[in-house]
């Protein structure tokens, strides 16, 4: 038996009217996002009778709105994924060429926890931020990390994301052995 949302109590009715949700399915159909959306404290307490949309304050237009731009940045995220793995073979080539330990799992978990796989991440609240230096890249090196352990051949961009990789596993070789011993902040 399905109760209509008008009969439910009020406390029960608000609890209902916050359960609206909205799904978005990426466009390479990898992935799929779940926007919730609650309504204030004072829309909360609207008539049911306005409808569940007007009740949680939002309009189809800007529902669908959010759910494309969660699309697009899903179907981004996906093209970057592909780009991860181009860049971390690249870079385990070099590796390889220039003597520097680590694996394609020990680069990949590192990238995942450092920078989710961004290549433009930046931090910008930490301490090396707070003294001038934000950590970039897919593994957030600082600049004079980078200038100490740059190698040779690959770009002189701190952000550039083979050149980052690289620097960051020559740097976690002196210090720790090889990228693979890492498993948090280095």
């Amino acid at each position: 038996m399905r109760t209509s949302v008008q009969s439910l109590a009020p406390a029960a009715r608000t609890a209902r009217i916050r359960r609206f949700s909205v799904s978005a399915l990426c466009a390479t159909g990898a992935a799929a996002a779940a926007l919730t959306l609650a309504p204030s404290p004072a829309h909360a307490s609207e008539p049911a009778s306005h409808g569940v949309a007007t009740s949680a304050g939002v309009s189809a237009a800007g529902v669908a709105a959010q759910a494309d731009a969660i699309s697009e940045k899903a179907g981004k995220a996906a093209a970057e994924k592909d780009n991860l793995n181009d860049w971390i073979r690249e870079s385990l080539k070099i590796m390889e060429d220039e003597g520097i330990p680590g694996s394609y799992e020990g680069l990949h978990s590192n990238i995942m926890r450092e920078s989710g796989g961004d290549p433009e991440a930046s931090n910008d609240w930490d301490v090396n931020a707070q003294n001038g230096t934000p950590s970039k890249g897919l593994l957030q090196v600082i600049q004079p990390t980078f200038d100490a352990y740059h190698v040779s051949g690959t770009p002189s961009d701190l952000t550039d994301p083979v050149a980052n990789i690289t620097a960051a596993a020559n740097y976690a070789a002196d210090k720790y052995g090889s990228i693979d011993n890492v498993d948090s902040a280095y």
